[in-house]
């Protein structure tokens, strides 16, 4: 044996590499969403395979632990699981792919592409995880940013950097005001992200609403709402991720998310497989808590670089403004439109309600001159509302109040001017020119509408949803 060794050990080449064992465990218990083995050690987020058969395995990902046991959440739906499956654990950390290669694609929820167009050939991949920025580092909101749209030009002026809620109940045009922000927006990038919405409105948003000029400069995350509720997660954590990929380069990234509130639903789904106890309304304490640390990834970069403007839609269920997820998510965002279904039902498009709605960035980013317009423009249109019912049974004696004798004989121009075309751009110099001629010229009953539109092409067909 001595001598063997001295024979190998004149073998300079030869290298005895280490050998790493194969860690792997069994399924004792599944429930519900939730797998339950033992014999494996693995630490919350770490991804696993289940090895259903020779050649067949499904990713899940570790989502707590009670003592020996893991809890699992598989990424895809699995079949044919039985008691005493294997479970290894996987050997590298999950990446996800990032770089300019991916304008124009859709992706899924782990960054796979689902476009038909081939692999993606990234210029990198990285971590789910992005770094936190100090906060006192971020580069302040300063600068405006146009995003065609009339009333959020004028009334509700948005900033680079700025984070808004879109905030209606279903089917009163959130799809398509986003849908106007891609075409629209004055971005380099943007990125969006479809989080448990119907599988239909996949390909009608990416046709219709983004068309193919819209797609090349944009990239679309994909999880309908048949997914699993870790793949939901992942698919609104890898938006932000890739938005904030293109704000390190120094891009200004437009980051759509439809919607926040779904994102939140998976949340408690999961944590309610798990075990954790329901709070308010059915959310666990972990929803509240992963909101902010998905919101506030986004924003300006450090002073010289890019910018993440992002507008998260929440659905209010029922129209309940004080639903739990919309009166978190109002806290932290820096501003919200909210859409009404009064206004939809009158077939008023966009559908805002200005009263409702504010811009938190506003007073800072605007001239004071401007600022003065919107607030008495939101001023008179807050006077008719609160005196509607006795305009409209008669009861109103004009020569009452100065400022509702106004809103009366200019009320066609200012509806006029809180609507919009879907086909329509109106950039923001021109937004203000138009409020300001409402507000200072008597009114004109040949010409209720605003005219000079941008008008567009037309990429969305059918009825507003």
């Amino acid at each position: 044996m001595s001598r063997l060794l001295r024979r190998i050990s004149r073998h300079k080449t030869l290298r005895l590499e280490p050998v790493m064992p194969r860690v792997e465990g069994r399924i004792t218990r599944m429930i519900g969403l939730t797998i339950e083995a033992v014999g494996i050690k693995c630490a919350v987020g770490e991804c696993c395979f289940i090895e259903l058969s020779p050649t067949q395995r499904v990713e899940a990902e570790v989502v707590g632990f009670s003592g020996d046991r893991i809890y699992l959440m598989p990424l895809y739906p699995i079949e044919g699981l039985q008691a005493g499956t294997r479970v290894v654990a996987q050997s590298a950390s999950g990446k996800v792919p990032v770089g300019m290669n991916l304008l124009g694609r859709v992706l899924n929820g782990v960054g796979k592409p689902i476009d038909g167009k081939g692999p993606l050939r990234p210029e990198a991949e990285t971590g789910l995880a992005g770094e936190i920025i100090n906060p006192l580092l971020r580069e302040p909101i300063h600068q405006t940013l146009d995003v065609g749209i009339r009333t959020i030009n004028s009334l509700l002026t948005v900033g680079r950097g700025q984070r808004m809620g879109l905030f209606a109940g279903s089917g009163v045009g959130k799809s398509v005001l986003l849908g106007m922000m891609t075409r629209f927006t004055e971005a380099e990038v943007i990125v969006v992200g479809l989080i448990g919405e119907r599988g239909r409105e996949v390909k009608e948003f990416i046709e219709h609403s983004l068309g193919s000029e819209g797609l090349k400069r944009s990239v679309v995350v994909a999880s309908p709402a048949d997914d699993s509720p870790l793949m939901r997660l992942r698919a609104s954590q890898l938006s932000t991720r890739i938005a904030e990929y293109f704000r390190d380069q120094g891009k200004n990234v437009l980051l759509l998310m439809d919607s926040l509130t779904r994102y939140a639903q998976a949340q408690r789904e999961i944590a309610l497989a798990v075990g954790e106890p329901p709070a308010t309304k059915g959310y666990p304490p972990s929803v509240f808590a992963k909101i902010p640390k998905l919101v506030e990834r986004a924003g300006n970069a450090e002073a010289g670089g890019g910018s993440i403007t992002a507008f998260y839609t929440v659905l209010t269920e029922g129209d309940d403004q004080q639903d739990p997820v919309a009166d978190s998510a109002r806290a932290i965002l820096d501003g919200h439109v909210v859409l009404s279904r009064r206004l939809a039902e009158q077939g008023h498009y966009p559908a805002i309600d200005v009263e409702a709605s504010i811009s938190r960035a506003m007073p800072q980013i605007i001239e004071s001159d401007h600022l003065k317009m919107a607030m008495r423009f939101k001023q008179l249109y807050s006077k008719y509302r609160q005196n509607e019912d006795l305009i409209n049974v008669g009861a109103y004696v004009k020569g009452s109040d100065p400022d509702t004798d106004f809103v009366i004989d200019n009320l066609p121009s200012m509806n006029a001017f809180l609507r919009q075309g879907i086909d329509e751009a109106f950039p923001l110099q021109l937004s203000m020119q138009q409020m300001a001629m409402i507000l200072t010229t008597p009114p004109d009953p040949g010409q209720a509408q605003p005219q000079a539109a941008v008008h567009r092409p037309a990429v969305t067909k059918g009825l507003q949803k």
